[in-house]
Protein backbone atom coordinates (compact mmCIF):
# COMPACT_ATOMS: atom_id res chain seq x y z
CA UNK A 1 0.00 0.00 0.00
CA UNK A 2 1.24 3.50 -1.35
CA UNK A 3 0.40 6.55 0.90
CA UNK A 4 0.60 9.57 -1.21
CA UNK A 5 -0.56 9.83 -4.77
CA UNK A 6 2.31 12.83 -5.91
CA UNK A 7 5.13 12.16 -8.15
CA UNK A 8 7.11 10.42 -5.68
CA UNK A 9 3.82 7.90 -5.47
CA UNK A 10 4.03 7.30 -8.98
CA UNK A 11 7.68 6.77 -8.85
CA UNK A 12 7.25 4.24 -6.16
CA UNK A 13 4.65 2.66 -8.00
CA UNK A 14 7.12 1.94 -11.10
CA UNK A 15 9.76 1.13 -8.35
CA UNK A 16 7.72 -2.14 -6.68
CA UNK A 17 6.12 -3.56 -10.29
CA UNK A 18 9.87 -2.95 -11.79
CA UNK A 19 10.64 -4.97 -8.65
CA UNK A 20 7.77 -7.90 -9.61
CA UNK A 21 5.52 -6.43 -6.17
CA UNK A 22 2.11 -5.95 -6.50
CA UNK A 23 0.66 -2.58 -5.00
CA UNK A 24 -2.67 -3.22 -3.73
CA UNK A 25 -3.48 0.52 -3.73
CA UNK A 26 -3.02 4.19 -2.55
CA UNK A 27 -4.41 6.17 -0.07
CA UNK A 28 -4.61 9.54 0.09
CA UNK A 29 -6.84 12.20 1.87
CA UNK A 30 -7.80 14.54 -0.56
CA UNK A 31 -11.01 13.08 -1.54
CA UNK A 32 -11.06 14.22 -5.21
CA UNK A 33 -8.43 11.51 -5.91
CA UNK A 34 -10.46 9.15 -4.35
CA UNK A 35 -11.47 6.01 -6.96
CA UNK A 36 -9.42 7.26 -9.49
CA UNK A 37 -6.15 5.25 -10.82
CA UNK A 38 -2.61 6.21 -11.13
CA UNK A 39 -1.18 3.80 -13.70
CA UNK A 40 -3.85 1.11 -13.04
CA UNK A 41 -3.99 1.10 -9.64
CA UNK A 42 -6.24 2.81 -7.54
CA UNK A 43 -6.47 5.31 -4.98
CA UNK A 44 -8.79 3.57 -2.07
CA UNK A 45 -9.73 6.45 0.57
CA UNK A 46 -8.22 8.38 3.29
CA UNK A 47 -4.75 7.17 4.81
CA UNK A 48 -6.73 7.24 8.47
CA UNK A 49 -9.16 4.66 6.94
CA UNK A 50 -9.26 1.46 9.39
CA UNK A 51 -10.87 -0.98 6.95
CA UNK A 52 -7.65 -0.46 4.94
CA UNK A 53 -4.86 -0.05 7.46
CA UNK A 54 -6.31 -2.99 8.95
CA UNK A 55 -4.75 -5.08 6.27
CA UNK A 56 -1.14 -3.30 6.76
CA UNK A 57 1.45 -5.80 8.24
CA UNK A 58 -1.07 -8.22 7.89
CA UNK A 59 -1.73 -8.66 4.16
CA UNK A 60 0.79 -6.40 2.76
CA UNK A 61 3.41 -3.81 3.80
CA UNK A 62 3.23 0.13 3.23
CA UNK A 63 4.98 2.86 2.28
CA UNK A 64 4.85 6.40 2.94
CA UNK A 65 5.30 8.62 -0.63
CA UNK A 66 5.79 11.75 0.62
CA UNK A 67 8.19 14.48 0.22
CA UNK A 68 6.81 16.79 2.70
CA UNK A 69 8.58 15.60 5.74
CA UNK A 70 6.07 16.95 8.79
CA UNK A 71 3.50 14.46 6.55
CA UNK A 72 5.82 11.35 6.15
CA UNK A 73 7.06 11.39 9.64
CA UNK A 74 3.01 11.66 11.02
CA UNK A 75 2.27 8.86 8.65
CA UNK A 76 5.30 7.09 10.04
CA UNK A 77 4.52 7.26 13.34
CA UNK A 78 0.73 6.54 12.80
CA UNK A 79 2.20 3.00 11.06
CA UNK A 80 4.51 2.59 14.08
CA UNK A 81 2.45 3.30 16.87
CA UNK A 82 -1.02 2.21 15.58
CA UNK A 83 -0.12 -0.79 12.72
CA UNK A 84 3.28 -1.70 14.70
CA UNK A 85 5.23 -1.28 11.40
CA UNK A 86 7.76 0.29 9.51
CA UNK A 87 7.44 1.31 6.04
CA UNK A 88 9.19 -0.45 3.91
CA UNK A 89 11.98 0.79 1.78
CA UNK A 90 11.61 1.24 -2.11
CA UNK A 91 15.04 0.82 -4.09
CA UNK A 92 15.02 1.13 -7.97
CA UNK A 93 16.47 -1.63 -9.63
CA UNK A 94 19.22 0.83 -11.70
CA UNK A 95 20.67 1.88 -7.97
CA UNK A 96 24.60 0.72 -7.21
CA UNK A 97 24.98 -0.34 -3.60
CA UNK A 98 28.13 -1.44 -2.16
CA UNK A 99 27.39 -4.57 -0.07
CA UNK A 100 29.08 -2.84 3.61
CA UNK A 101 26.59 -0.25 2.79
CA UNK A 102 23.64 -0.23 5.57
CA UNK A 103 20.37 1.59 5.19
CA UNK A 104 16.97 1.17 7.55
CA UNK A 105 13.93 1.51 6.91
CA UNK A 106 11.23 3.40 4.54
CA UNK A 107 13.64 4.93 2.43
CA UNK A 108 13.34 5.95 -1.14
CA UNK A 109 15.91 5.54 -3.66
CA UNK A 110 15.55 6.12 -7.27
CA UNK A 111 16.82 5.49 -10.57
CA UNK A 112 20.93 5.56 -11.09
CA UNK A 113 21.19 6.39 -7.40
CA UNK A 114 25.08 5.21 -6.43
CA UNK A 115 25.22 4.31 -2.77
CA UNK A 116 29.28 3.52 -1.32
CA UNK A 117 31.00 1.41 0.85
CA UNK A 118 30.64 2.00 4.16
CA UNK A 119 27.73 4.03 4.07
CA UNK A 120 25.42 4.63 6.42
CA UNK A 121 21.82 5.50 5.45
CA UNK A 122 19.38 5.91 8.30
CA UNK A 123 15.32 5.72 7.43
CA UNK A 124 12.81 7.75 5.89
CA UNK A 125 15.32 9.13 3.68
CA UNK A 126 14.47 10.05 -0.09
CA UNK A 127 17.43 9.75 -2.67
CA UNK A 128 16.72 11.07 -5.97
CA UNK A 129 17.62 9.99 -9.32
CA UNK A 130 21.37 9.89 -9.89
CA UNK A 131 22.83 11.05 -7.00
CA UNK A 132 25.72 9.74 -5.16
CA UNK A 133 26.32 8.87 -1.63
CA UNK A 134 30.08 8.36 -1.50
CA UNK A 135 31.76 5.78 0.81
CA UNK A 136 31.78 6.45 4.46
CA UNK A 137 29.13 9.47 4.40
CA UNK A 138 26.10 8.95 6.80
CA UNK A 139 22.47 10.00 6.44
CA UNK A 140 20.65 11.36 9.51
CA UNK A 141 16.68 10.20 9.38
CA UNK A 142 14.38 11.91 6.91
CA UNK A 143 17.26 13.59 4.90
CA UNK A 144 16.19 14.63 0.80
CA UNK A 145 19.11 14.49 -1.66
CA UNK A 146 18.34 16.40 -4.99
CA UNK A 147 18.86 14.80 -8.48
CA UNK A 148 22.25 14.29 -9.17
CA UNK A 149 23.69 15.73 -6.15
CA UNK A 150 27.33 14.00 -4.96
CA UNK A 151 27.44 13.50 -0.65
CA UNK A 152 31.37 12.87 -1.08
CA UNK A 153 32.95 10.90 1.38
CA UNK A 154 33.15 11.20 4.94
CA UNK A 155 29.93 13.94 4.87
CA UNK A 156 27.72 13.68 7.69
CA UNK A 157 24.16 14.98 6.57
CA UNK A 158 21.86 15.22 9.77
CA UNK A 159 18.14 14.45 10.36
CA UNK A 160 15.69 16.21 8.22
CA UNK A 161 18.34 18.00 6.30
CA UNK A 162 17.80 19.11 2.33
CA UNK A 163 20.48 18.96 0.03
CA UNK A 164 18.81 20.36 -3.96
CA UNK A 165 19.48 19.10 -7.13
CA UNK A 166 22.73 19.32 -8.20
CA UNK A 167 24.61 20.30 -4.94
CA UNK A 168 28.25 19.01 -4.20
CA UNK A 169 29.18 18.41 -0.78
CA UNK A 170 32.78 17.99 -0.29
CA UNK A 171 34.24 15.29 1.36
CA UNK A 172 34.08 15.49 5.64
CA UNK A 173 31.94 18.23 5.90
CA UNK A 174 28.81 18.21 8.24
CA UNK A 175 25.26 19.58 7.31
CA UNK A 176 23.34 19.80 10.63
CA UNK A 177 19.64 18.89 11.36
CA UNK A 178 16.85 20.63 9.22
CA UNK A 179 19.62 22.93 7.24
CA UNK A 180 19.05 23.62 3.49
CA UNK A 181 21.36 23.50 0.72
CA UNK A 182 20.41 25.17 -2.32
CA UNK A 183 20.08 23.71 -5.65
CA UNK A 184 23.92 23.72 -7.70
CA UNK A 185 25.97 24.59 -4.44
CA UNK A 186 29.43 23.36 -4.07
CA UNK A 187 29.45 23.22 -0.07
CA UNK A 188 33.01 23.29 1.40
CA UNK A 189 32.62 23.62 5.09
CA UNK A 190 30.62 22.90 7.74
CA UNK A 191 26.71 24.03 7.73
CA UNK A 192 24.76 24.79 10.73
CA UNK A 193 21.50 23.03 11.97
CA UNK A 194 18.50 25.49 10.71
CA UNK A 195 20.67 27.74 8.66
CA UNK A 196 20.39 27.81 4.58
CA UNK A 197 23.21 27.95 2.15
CA UNK A 198 23.48 28.68 -1.28
CA UNK A 199 25.91 29.52 -4.22
CA UNK A 200 29.66 28.49 -5.15
CA UNK A 201 31.02 28.09 -2.91
CA UNK A 202 28.12 28.03 -0.85
CA UNK A 203 27.27 30.71 2.13
CA UNK A 204 24.22 31.20 4.47
CA UNK A 205 21.71 33.08 3.46
CA UNK A 206 18.68 34.73 5.23
CA UNK A 207 14.98 32.96 4.45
Amino acid sequence: MIFGTGGLGRAALEIFESNKNVVYGFLNDDKNTHNTEIDNVQVLGKTSDESFLKIIGKKCDAFVASDDNALRKSLTNMLVKKRKVMPINAVHNSVIMASSAQIGHGNFFNGGVVIGAGTDIANHCILHSKSVIDHDAKLGDFVQIGAGSVVSANVVVEEGAFIGSGAVLISGITVGKNARVGAGSVVISNVAAGKTVFGNPAVEIEK
